[in-house]
């Protein structure tokens, strides 16, 4: 099975190249994010004729997170337990919960499409929600592998953190600002003592995801490494390759981000009695 994860700043703008991609790679579960539209405006057609169905949670022209899957999708969810709201309090005095989780499980395989909150500048409050949604997403994963530690576990999407000074293009230009502090990096470490691992560096230690339109980011190779795919031990178990596309940043209208790209080995069948004998 190849799954993939890509943030698409706006799909209505590039339905076209990502249900092209999709065919042409030969993709069978797509994670997107930052799809901004509500489900009414998703452009269903165009994945519909590739062969994709595709479920979303999406509320507004802001954020928004969708699968598009040639495989049926089970056990679908919108929320994380813990998932804490940002913006303007509603009337029973909760903040607003904003599409930037959605849950799917896929020939037995839990995937989770992630848009997490940027945090904008240290001091804003959107740090600080960042901070307190990655906590509680770690908390609520921890949970999740206790009660299934053999399911294929993995959290795919825009992590908007650079856990490493080489996943930026130059650490000095960064300094005070987000995605590289010390407790986002912290955060993100949580996952990984939880059980979680970046199944897609061993196997591809350098490059980028994200290129600003700006300054000439991408001619200039200043680009960021923020979309991941962190996998329990039972998915990592079947990665057999992996890639960044990067040429999915080239040409014309393209997302700020690229896809990541995983392929999964069949799961092993323990009561296969074709299974070769080992004498000793």
């Amino acid at each position: 099975m190849r799954v993939a994860t890509w943030n698409v700043n706006s799909i209505r703008a590039r339905v076209g190249r990502v249900a092209d991609w999709l065919v042409r790679e030969d993709v069978d579960v797509l994670g997107m994010q930052e799809i901004k539209c509500k489900e009414s405006q998703f452009p269903y057609e165009a994945f519909h004729e590739a062969g994709y169905e595709v479920v979303l949670h999406g509320l507004n022209q802001w954020n928004g997170v969708a699968f598009a899957s040639r495989l049926p999708m089970h056990e679908v969810e919108n929320t994380f337990t813990g998932m804490p709201g940002f913006g303007k309090a509603l009337d029973d005095g909760s903040l607003p919960l904003e599409a930037r989780a959605l849950g799917v499980t896929v020939e037995g395989v839990r995937l989770w499409s992630l848009y997490v909150p940027n945090g904008r500048e240290l001091d804003n409050p959107h740090y600080a929600y960042k901070l307190t949604w990655l906590k509680e997403l770690a908390a609520q994963t921890e949970s999740w592998l206790a009660s299934h530690p053999d399911q294929p576990l993995a959290l795919m999407g825009d992590w908007n953190v650079a856990p490493l000074d080489t996943d930026v293009w130059d650490r000095a230009a960064f300094e005070g600002s987000t995605h590289v502090s010390e407790p986002e990096r912290a955060a993100f470490r949580a996952f990984e003592a939880i059980g979680l691992q970046d199944v897609v560096r061993p196997l591809v230690p350098d490059g980028y995801t994200y290129w600003d339109y700006k300054q000439l980011r991408f001619p200039r190779n200043e680009g960021m490494r923020i979309d991941f795919v962190m996998g329990s031990q039972a998915f990592a178990e079947r990665v057999s390759a992996a890639r960044i596309d990067r040429n999915e940043r080239k040409g014309d209208a393209p997302s700020d981000h690229v896809p990541v790209v995983v392929d999964l080995d069949d799961a092993a069948d323990e009561d296969d009695d074709d299974r070769p004998m080992i004498f000793g």
